[in-house]
């Protein structure tokens, strides 16, 4: 038997990985996407081959993630009940495709993952694998009566790995989990579980990798500004940005009108920069999972919390009421599709289609400042823009009669007066 396993090189999948090879008596391939994991992946590969596996492949998905899936979800305006913008949700997706594409070449006869039981991502992953490819079969030790009872908690996995050589980043002082790519960095678990837990003392300051405490971040705030074409962002103006993009590594695709032109992934690793630096994107959310339980999660997301909100101002300028008001009706359900797992569907495509077309005017440039855990709006402006300033002064002008409105109350108010007319009436009788 042949099983391609989703390892990220954490406690849960470290632990599985050892695991089914022994249940299974299995030639295990332990597959990994960089989704922009960072430091996370140092050393991976040589984990997982001494930990059992015959075979690590690591596939590079950051610019696809960040082109094909946080764009788009951007563009969608996409946000989980009011706050949760989606991190760990949409690389699910990215990383299944390209783990099942895996399978198939591999001719394996399973795909194991390491999601739990009561969690969001088993239904992500397995949606996914139904969608892409139905004849292969799917592996959850976590649903497993033998693996539940040998690994009942943390604790116990912790041990397993110390005795079998694992190495992990877990200890028992600090049994949280992480999961960190392009967009975003979670926490959940351990201490955190406990809803009354202050999770922004200094004592937990080490947790947090992408953003410094807003009340550590420079008493000088920052200006940068966004170039928008079609909704998407394709460059930045900084000052500084050379320095930054030198640090990061980041190669610029060239300049237009005093902006510097940058690939999403280039995009995503400037705006993490500065939004971690100012201390922007840090929430503390109780959320309700797919699965029917509520759950406490920490998350940083700094450069998704710019992106979001600089591409909502702009909409703001760029389109009608109507279709204004609809799409905050489609984000709604595009960002459940996303959190459920749905993104292989019909609806998900559907409505991918609609968002398309409503940012064909969406470019212009948003300049925003940055200042200690605050997005604060400084400009915005488009060739689209649906604001006249001569018609929305309050000033005399020869455009907007407002004379006019006395009709147009009296008709959209009419429905209004003619009930209470005739409840009037009707308290007389």
């Amino acid at each position: 038997m042949k099983i391609v396993v989703a390892y990220s090189g954490g406690l849960d999948t470290s632990v599985l990985l050892k695991w089914l090879k022994e249940k299974y008596n299995a030639e295990i391939i332990a597959y990994c996407a960089d989704v922009g994991q960072a430091e996370e992946l140092d050393g991976l590969e040589a984990k997982a081959l001494a930990t059992g596996a015959s075979k690590c492949f690591i596939g590079d998905l950051k610019e696809d993630f960040a082109t094909n899936y946080i764009f788009p979800m951007m563009q969608a305006n996409a946000l989980y009940e009011g706050r949760y913008l989606l991190g760990t949700s949409i690389a699910r997706p990215c990383i299944s495709k390209d783990m099942v594409d895996l399978a198939i070449r591999e001719g394996a006869d399973a795909i194991a993952h390491g999601a739990t039981g009561k969690g969001n991502d088993q239904v992500r992953f397995e949606l996914a694998v139904n969608a892409l490819a139905p004849n292969i079969k799917v592996i959850a030790p976590w649903r497993d009566p033998e693996f539940r009872q040998q690994f009942p908690g943390r604790t116990e996995m912790i041990a397993y790995a110390e005795s079998h050589g694992i190495p992990i980043r877990q200890s028992l002082k600090k049994p949280y989990s992480m999961d960190r790519n392009l967009l975003h960095i979670s926490f959940e678990a351990g201490m955190l579980e406990d809803t009354w837990y202050d999770g922004t003392t200094p004592a937990d300051r080490e947790m947090y990798k992408l953003s410094v405490s807003p009340e550590d971040a420079p008493d000088q705030a920052e200006y940068i500004q966004l170039l928008y074409e079609k909704g998407n962002v394709i460059g930045i103006q900084y000052d500084g940005l050379d320095v930054l993009l030198k640090e990061l590594g980041v190669t610029p695709k060239g300049e237009r009108d005093g902006y510097t032109l940058l690939s999403p992934l280039g995009v995503m690793y400037v705006l993490n920069a500065l939004g971690g630096k100012h201390g922007i994107g840090r929430v503390d959310i109780v959320e309700n999972r797919f699965v029917g339980m509520k759950s406490r999660g920490v998350y940083e997301t700094p450069g998704g919390t710019i992106l979001y909100h600089a591409h909502n101002k702009l909409e703001e300028i760029c389109l009608d009421r109507d279709t204004y008001h609809y799409k905050q009706g489609v984000a709604l359900r595009f960002a459940e599709l996303v959190y459920y797992g749905q993104w292989f569907t019909p609806l998900r495509e559907a409505l991918s289609a609609f968002v398309d077309s409503t940012q064909e005017t969406v470019t212009g440039d948003v300049k925003l400042k940055l200042y200690k855990g605050n997005i604060i709006d400084a400009g915005v402006t488009s060739p689209y823009s649906l604001y006249d300033e001569e018609i929305a002064t309050f000033d005399e002008d020869e455009v907007y009669n407002q004379a006019d409105s006395a009709g147009f109350i009296n008709l959209f108010g009419l429905p209004i007066k003619v009930q209470a007319m005739k409840k009037a009436k009707n308290q007389q009788q």
